[in-house]
């Protein structure tokens, strides 16, 4: 593996983790201004709001595992 083959990786690495920061960002940015909303009406449904608040969060999880494998060289 040459030095540009290694720059290659480590960009394509930090594409998919901003990707899945990015991502994560967006979908609770809507996500979050809805639950406060709900919660100031029904502060009993909390834990639903929690719940999907929580959901994205896989997103960066994902991004960060596939940035991972490509700085492995595992694909």
């Amino acid at each position: 593996m040459t030095i540009t083959d290694s720059a290659l990786l480590a960009i394509a690495a930090a594409i998919s983790i901003a990707g899945g920061l990015i991502g994560t960002g967006m979908a609770q940015q809507g996500i979050g201004a809805a639950g406060m909303g709900i919660i100031a009406e029904k502060p009993e449904k909390f834990g639903q709001v929690l719940v999907f608040f929580v959901i994205p969060e896989t997103l960066w999880i994902i991004g960060f595992v596939l940035g991972i494998i490509l700085l492995r060289g595992i694909l």
